[in-house]
C-alpha cells in the first residue's frame, strides 16, 4: 500500500479533507501533517513537514495544497530530495512524474475545483517516470542539490 504525505494551510484545508477521503477510499495510507482547521497558519510549515515525510521515505509521494499552490510548493522544494510542481492541468500532472520524476504535487484550492484536484492527483499517482532522456535532466537537478 502506497503512503501519501498530505499537507495544507488554511487556504487548502477544505480541499485537503476531501482529498484525504478520496485517497483513503482508493486504498492509500494517508499521513496528514495538517493543518487541522480554517485558522490562519503558515503554509511553509506544512509544506516542509509533508516534504520531510517523503524525503525520509515515510511516504512514497506527497500532496500539498494552499490557496495558489505556489508558496507551499516552494517550501517543499527546499527539502533535499524533493521535486514538487503545481499540477495546474491534467497534462502537467502526468508530466511531473513522467519527465521530472516528481515525488510531490501541489495545488491551489482558490483557483481549482476539487474535482480537478482529485483527478490530477489520480493522474499523478498513476503515472511513472519515463527515464531515458529525462534521467540526465533529473540527474543534473540532483547533482546541483548535492553540492
Amino acid at each position: 500500500m502506497k503512503k501519501i504525505s498530505l499537507g495544507c494551510d488554511h487556504g487548502g484545508y477544505e480541499a485537503k479533507e476531501k482529498v484525504k477521503e478520496h485517497l483513503i477510499k482508493e486504498g492509500y495510507e494517508v499521513i496528514d501533517v495538517g493543518t487541522s482547521s480554517l485558522d490562519s497558519c503558515n503554509y511553509a510549515i506544512f509544506g516542509i513537514n509533508a516534504a520531510k515525510k517523503v524525503a525520509n521515505k515515510e511516504a512514497d509521494f506527497g500532496v500539498i495544497i494552499c490557496s495558489s499552490g505556489e508558496g507551499i510548493s516552494i517550501a517543499a522544494n527546499k527539502i533535499k530530495g524533493i521535486r514538487c510542481g503545481v499540477g495546474y492541468n491534467d497534462d502537467v500532472s502526468h508530466l511531473l512524474r513522467e519527465h521530472n520524476d516528481a515525488n510531490m504535487i501541489a495545488f491551489g484550492a482558490k483557483f481549482m475545483q476539487i474535482e480537478d484536484i482529485i483527478r490530477r492527483i489520480d493522474i499523478f499517482l498513476n503515472s511513472n517516470f519515463e527515464g531515458g532522456r529525462h534521467q540526465a535532466r533529473v540527474n543534473t537537478i540532483i547533482e546541483e542539490e548535492n553540492k
